[in-house]
């Protein structure tokens, strides 16, 4: 009896010898670069909550006596928010071009955003249009700028309502 448990306390060693000697080969061996040596990550992240699809609306009184008494509140504002449209272009050249839904099942919530572009160190032309309006055409919030990007360097482009796309 004392010889079984012997061995089996020998054995168990052994298999815990050879997973350790597994993880740790695995540990550092073989390499693993994310980037390459000249390149770098442009990343948008940001939440956001858009415009809603229609404008509120004031109730009249006799509006108002039509409802129950728990419903009646002056202003009557539709849940639903308008889509995000974000294009994200460096030097040009289209990286994201998309139309994002509200989520939620009435589509009122935030926008949760996170795209990432990898780049070439050096000088490049960033270009970030978004539109949180359905009811006005064209971009409501833009960044237009240059960015020097170094080797392995992580730029991070955020967003404000108050002041739009910034790089903190």
């Amino acid at each position: 009896m004392a010889r079984d448990r012997a061995k089996r306390l020998a054995l168990q060693a052994l298999n815990y010898a050879m997973f350790m000697a597994v993880v740790w080969y695995f540990s550092f061996s073989p390499p693993y670069r994310q980037l390459a040596a000249d390149e770098a990550v442009v990343t948008v992240a940001f939440g956001h909550t858009s415009e809603r699809i229609a404008p509120c609306v004031a109730l009249t009184p006799d509006e108002l006596a039509q409802l129950a008494p728990n419903m009646r509140k002056p202003m009557d504002c539709p849940r639903e928010r308008s889509p995000v449209t974000l294009e994200l272009r460096l030097d040009g050249e289209v990286f994201a071009r998309e139309v994002i839904q509200p989520p939620g099942l009435y589509r009122d919530q935030r926008i949760d955003v996170f795209r990432e572009v990898t780049a070439r160190e050096g000088a490049h032309r960033l270009s970030i249009l978004m539109n949180d309006d359905a009811s006005v055409e064209g971009p409501t919030y833009r960044l237009q700028d240059t960015v020097v990007l170094r080797p392995a360097q992580r730029l991070v482009v955020a967003f404000s309502k108050a002041q739009g796309f910034y790089i903190p």
